[in-house]
């Protein structure tokens, strides 16, 4: 079924002008002018085709057609404000679905998860493994983190340390290990090619060889001295936490943006 087009403002303003029988006082309340209230109720009369209010000698009276809509109307404000609520309450809500490459879960996103966890014992976290972008509509999604140039079209905020690191042992095969990805030119001959950069970063700690790695990835296992760094391209894309904006102005995500940045 069709529907009408409501003079949304309008009606507030028939409203509040209803309750005050005033014009003044209904203006005070809606934070506009006597003559914006005034304005707002002749183009409702107009759109209506009645008369709404009368001035008389004991001051402003409600026509029996402005009064005949009255309880309906202020009956649909409260649904309206019930459906805002509604739609509201996914902010209260404390679980988080985010997107991100598996290898970057397992290297950097999920120990950073797990402390900003233990600060509200009510947080949850739904974690989806994607290395493409997601609608996030149709994934339910809450933020998502890419290894990309910018933001592109969603609002987003870049992790630090960009670009590639290479990382390896003393005494290890120095080819470079493959994987999907890999920016180096000379992966044809990879002692060993594997599924993503967390493989690669293991791999190269075993010995297997030597691994061009987004530096985000393997910072931890530098700082153990699981592997050592022997050159770095601080140039490059980034891992970007990445959501369109009604996402992002969610109090949730931004909490959880500020968490990991920090």
């Amino acid at each position: 079924m069709k529907r009408t087009h409501l003079p949304l403002n309008g009606l507030r303003v028939l409203d509040a002008a209803a309750r005050h029988l005033s014009f003044t006082r209904a203006a005070d309340e809606l934070a506009v002018t006597p003559a914006a209230v005034g304005q707002q109720i002749r183009a409702l009369e107009d759109t209506l085709g009645v008369v709404l209010f009368r001035r008389t000698a004991k001051g402003l009276e409600l026509t029996p057609e402005g009064a005949a809509g009255l309880d309906a109307l202020r009956a649909g404000f409260l649904q309206f404000e019930e459906a805002v609520r509604a739609m509201q309450a996914g902010q209260s809500s404390k679980t988080l679905t985010i997107a991100a490459p598996r290898d970057l879960t397992a290297k950097w996103l999920s120990a950073r998860l797990a402390a900003y966890g233990r600060t509200d014992p009510e947080l949850r976290f739904v974690l989806i493994a994607a290395d493409e972008e997601l609608d996030f509509t149709q994934a339910n999604l809450d933020l998502a983190i890419r290894f990309v140039g910018n933001a592109g079209e969603h609002e987003g905020a870049p992790l630090p340390a960009p670009g590639f690191v290479t990382v390896g042992v003393d005494g290890g095969n120095e080819a470079l290990i493959g994987w999907p990805g890999c920016p180096a030119s000379d992966v044809a001959i990879a002692p060993l090619t594997v599924a993503d950069a967390g493989l690669a970063i293991d791999a190269a700690a075993s010995g297997f060889g030597r691994a061009c790695v987004p530096a985000l990835l393997a910072e931890a296992d530098i700082a153990t001295g699981r592997v050592k760094s022997y050159a770095n391209r601080p140039e490059g894309p980034s891992y970007w936490l990445l959501a369109p904006l009604p996402q992002w102005r969610q109090k949730k995500v931004k909490a959880l943006v500020s968490a990991l940045l920090d």
